[in-house]
């Protein structure tokens, strides 16, 4: 069975390291030049219920234990005016529930798990049977695992993410302790949240040292993006809030949120099928990832299940996946909604 899987991100490789072991074989054709060729992005929060989950079953969750961090699920809120509402410092002795690990970590642990020539880097899909390059792709299961903008979900839906009128900015203060030592202090060792109605700003430690700065705007128009017109826009919140924005780098990432619509199904074909954002995308809550990497490890158990039927196995896999991330779907637009409320709304979840 020629197991084709197109994209190399956390849920892709999930499913190609779940069916490795249990003793099948996948090619994932990855359009990156290398697994060097770029930044992952910031910190993941992997959920036991899902995330860690997947990890089980593709037999990497000591490894996955050896690289989180606990203190990364340390949380401080605070409203516009710079009020801390919340502190949550997470024990020594905490359980392993929610913690963080690099992106970038997560990734090379799956890959290096992989038999040698598993990934075909610089292999971006066209369409259904050939890539940019020319080349054709061959497979009896397709898996489109090539996130919002997937080339393989149109030979399934005609459903295309849409913008849900939330921008976003992405910033980075780089080694932090050493180059804004107050700054560090103020952030803590984990996640950093100031909300106010309709507009945000949270900060993340990885575990490079570098921060990772996140500006949110609902339902109005982005500043301009440089240091100064976006530091100005939250000039009359707490003060940290515009220190932390000026004492980022240079690097400047504006993002439109996209959704897919919540409960997408579709017909189901017999060889081609889609985890990820290819088949759920979310806003983000801390969801996204979790679900794709259960979704690649159900769908390698599934596979192996009965390898001579794959038709019979996509829909089961699809059988499960459908409910399930709908349910996430719509908890991570309810908490979206929370989060464009303001600070205080997001006290009221917390504490309930």
């Amino acid at each position: 069975m020629k197991i084709a899987i197109i994209g190399a991100g956390p849920g892709g490789l999930t499913l190609a390291r779940t069916l490795h072991v249990l003793g099948l074989e996948s090619t994932v054709y990855e359009r990156e030049p290398s697994r060097d060729a770029r930044g992952q992005g910031g910190m993941l929060d992997l959920h036991a219920d899902t995330g860690q989950l997947a990890l089980r079953a593709a037999g990497l969750h000591a490894g996955f234990l050896a690289l989180a961090r606990r203190e990364g699920q340390d949380l401080r809120l605070l409203d516009e005016t710079g009020t801390l509402l919340l502190q949550q410092d997470t024990p020594d002795d905490a359980p392993m529930d929610r913690p963080e690990i690099d992106r970038a970590d997560l990734r090379d642990l799956l890959l290096d798990s992989l038999p040698a020539g598993t990934v075909r880097w610089g292999k971006a899909l066209a369409d259904a049977t050939h890539f940019d390059d020319g080349s054709t792709l061959e497979y009896d299961v397709l898996v489109g695992a090539d996130g919002a903008r997937s080339r393989v979900r149109p030979l399934l839906t005609d459903a295309q993410p849409a913008p849900i009128g939330v921008e976003t900015v992405e910033l980075g203060i780089p080694d932090v302790d050493r180059t804004h030592p107050y700054l560090s202090t103020v952030l803590g060792r984990g996640n950093y949240w100031a909300l106010g109605p309709g507009q945000g700003l949270s900060a993340q430690r990885n575990g490079s040292g570098r921060v990772r700065v996140y500006l949110t705007f609902e339902n109005r128009d982005r500043p301009a993006l440089t240091k100064e017109a976006l530091a100005e826009a939250f000039a009359d919140w707490g003060p940290d809030v515009p220190a932390l924005i000026r004492a980022c780098d240079d690097v400047i990432v504006p993002r439109t949120i996209t959704t897919l619509p919540v409960g997408l199904r579709w017909t189901p074909h017999p060889a081609v099928t889609l985890i990820g954002d290819a088949a759920h995308l979310m806003p983000p809550s801390g969801e996204g990832a979790n679900q794709a990497m259960l979704d690649g490890a159900e769908l390698a158990q599934a596979l192996a299940s009965d390898p001579g039927y794959p038709a019979a196995a996509i829909r089961a896999y699809e059988a499960m996946m459908f409910p399930r991330t709908a349910d996430a779907a719509r908890r991570s637009a309810q908490i979206r909604k929370m989060v464009s409320a303001g600070a205080h709304e997001m006290l009221t979840f917390f504490t309930r």
